[in-house]
């Protein structure tokens, strides 16, 4: 028995071992020596960073998200997971999170890969699901972090193999997505992505009145019709809304708003009042006080520096 767990880790290791050496490749091949980089021919985003980093605030989509070497903190205002090395995350909801990496050296930089989730595709499949055998989690946190199912590392890397030539991207990966899909339906993520896909579940429920508050986003929210139109009440909705997106409904909309702002501060050339109200703002003044307070700058410096930068 022994020497068949040491079999399994060694070959678990040499799997996850070529797909960093895989995602190292691609980085260097694409003159990455440090940060973020949109993988096109597979479409997913190749992290590599030689030192830690300071907190950062972003929008999580539906994704999976393999940390190949070294570690992270990521979560909420409430809510912090710390997943390192060997380790994944799945994202159910869109999520604003706070991040930052807390492993990292020139030697072994932090490396991992995000893979974005068809939620289609996985509605798809689910039907064809067992129901996870293990007793329904009392977390609802929209976060799910496991240790990576070696299967799923080696779809993964093939996965890649068949991006690089058109024949194999056309043809071969679209069934070897398909198949890292079903493995997240069947493996150790089952139960939070089972939660979501279920049409009546609280999580499935949530993720429509989080779907509704990013397309409207720049309207005001009231919490009694948003509970109203997906069939909870005020009190459920609310407890819910916090127990999976670890914010109340009210706060969620204000960090996705400002978020949005901080890119459209980066990527457009309107005022800042123009795009204070444009996320909904009433009072450029409180727009200033509220992005400074969440990311330690007013907008004004914010847009110098990326300028600059």
């Amino acid at each position: 028995m022994m020497l068949l767990i040491g079999d399994l880790w060694e070959a678990n290791a040499v799997k996850s071992e070529k797909l960093l050496s895989r995602i190292a490749k691609l980085l260097d091949q694409a003159g990455v020596a440090e940060g973020a980089f949109h993988h096109t021919q597979s479409g997913t985003h190749l992290l590599r960073y030689h030192a830690t980093t300071d907190l950062n605030a972003t929008v999580y989509r539906p994704l999976l998200c393999l940390i190949l070497q070294g570690a992270k903190q990521v979560g909420s205002s409430t809510r912090t997971l710390t997943v390192g090395s060997g380790q994944s995350l799945i994202v159910s909801h869109t999520l604003p999170v706070i991040s930052r990496i807390t492993e990292a050296s020139r030697e072994a930089p932090y490396t991992a890969l995000v893979f974005p989730l068809d939620l289609d595709l996985l509605r798809s499949l689910s039907p064809a699901v067992r129901p996870a055998l293990n007793a329904p989690s009392s977390d609802s946190f929209s976060i799910c972090l496991c240790d990576t199912d070696p299967d799923l590392t080696e779809a993964l890397h093939r996965y890649f193999l068949q991006c690089e030539e058109e024949e194999t991207r056309q043809l071969l990966a679209p069934i070897t997505s398909r198949e890292i899909h079903a493995r997240l339906l069947i493996g150790r993520h089952a139960q939070i992505l089972q939660r979501l896909l279920w049409h009546e579940s609280a999580a499935s429920r949530i993720f429509l009145a989080t779907r509704e508050i990013q397309a409207n986003l720049s309207e005001s929210i009231t919490v009694g019709d948003l509970a109203a139109r997906i069939g909870m009440s005020n009190s459920a909705f609310f407890e819910q809304f916090k127990a999976v997106t670890g914010t109340s409904p009210l706060q969620y909309q204000k960090d996705l708003r400002l978020l949005k702002a901080r890119d459209d501060l980066r990527t457009s050339r309107a005022k800042i009042s123009e795009v204070a109200f444009a996320v909904g703002y009433e009072s450029s003044a409180q727009f200033s006080r509220e992005y400074s307070r969440k990311f330690g700058r007013a907008p004004r410096q914010d847009r110098a520096l990326e300028a600059a930068d």
